[in-house]
């Protein structure tokens, strides 16, 4: 198959993302909360907006639409699909067929007729990733989707994946305290023009500072079975927050602008795009673009918070073997 020529918008320093609106981290706020968020985001200069199929089951997709109306150039509009919520359970399906399915479903949600950049949420192991993003080409063909994108994935897969169609952007975990993209997909991106939009930028709030006591999550709250909130190794990582609240004082900035900025230090590719309920916190985030953070200071904090300071997985064993990104484990 002869690779598309798609023309991406360039993607943004920064983005939002829009996840935390719709589900994940226990009870979201309530849909006229949520587009409060949004548009006080857009209107505070936030050009990249972050969506999938899965966020919400759908809704998600629905409350940014209704932001966008009338906004629509403004922004860079990312979703997701091969991932999404059939009767209640989570599915990763990444066969042709449900994936043209779910193009058309994100457009209809969102309520536009261009998605810039549509991600393959998860590669199903079960699909040749080759299938997955042809289908996803025809998709750019017909002008339904700029750019196509990866999330989760390895370098092996990336590469498998350029080898039919240009690939724009991998969406993987990327934080001070989730250095596994460091192993190969930092360098790897880098070299091939490819953006690395880093998602839980400031470690799931970790970095923020703003976790509290983890045995006080909601009862849906995805945190809750992440091993680094566990009870075995919280107080460990607990113990990093004063030093690093000590870091971000002496830079003059929030913990979770301190968190930002180091991840946009780590090459002019790197987008992160933290998510928040919070229209103060989302500003609060994009403000970091216009600060200036010492480098020395940034070397303090990578040397603070990385995989060997940081106690526990990122994810449990269940959620660890969908996942097909690099590990320090695998690595060793």
């Amino acid at each position: 198959m002869t690779p598309v020529q798609s023309e991406p918008r360039t993607l943004p320093r920064m983005g939002l993302g829009c996840m935390n609106l719709s589900h994940a981290y226990g009870i979201p706020p309530s849909p006229q909360e949520g587009l409060a968020v949004l548009r006080g985001a857009l209107d505070a200069g936030v050009t990249h907006l972050d969506t999938a199929t899965l966020y919400g089951a759908g809704r998600n997709e629905e409350l940014v639409g209704r932001a966008l109306k009338g906004r629509r150039d403004e922004v860079v509009l990312a979703s997701k699909g091969g991932m999404a919520m059939v009767d209640g359970v989570r599915v990763i399906d990444g066969r042709p067929s449900t994936l043209r399915e779910q193009v058309d479903a994100s457009l209809a949600r969102l309520g536009v007729e261009h998605i810039d950049l549509y991600y393959l949420h998860r590669w199903d192991k079960k699909v040749p990733i080759a299938e997955s993003v042809g289908a996803l080409s025809e998709a750019v063909d017909a002008g339904k989707i700029g750019a196509i994108g990866l999330s989760e994935v390895s370098v092996t897969r990336l590469r498998e994946a350029q080898e039919v169609v240009p690939i724009a952007a991998v969406q993987n975990e990327y934080s001070l305290w989730t250095r596994n993209a460091e192993i190969a997909m930092l360098e790897a991106t880098r070299e091939a023009g490819v953006a690395l939009v880093a998602f839980s930028p400031v470690g799931r709030a970790f970095l923020s500072d703003s976790v509290g006591d983890p045995s006080k999550f909601a009862e849906k709250d995805i945190r809750r079975p992440m091993p680094r909130f566990s009870s075995d190794n919280w107080p460990a990582n607990e113990a990093l927050l004063p030093a690093w609240r000590s870091l971000a004082a002496e830079a003059g900035v929030t913990p979770a602008q301190l968190a930002l900025a180091w991840l946009l230090s780590r090459g002019d590719h790197v987008v992160p795009i933290p998510g928040t309920t919070s229209l103060a916190h989302a500003v609060e985030n994009h403000r970091v673009l216009s600060l200036s953070v010492d480098a020395g200071l940034l070397a303090r904090a990578g040397a603070l918070i990385n995989q060997d300071t940081v106690s526990g997985s990122r994810y449990a064993a269940g959620p660890a073997s969908e996942v097909d990104a690099e590990t320090f484990e695998d690595a060793a």
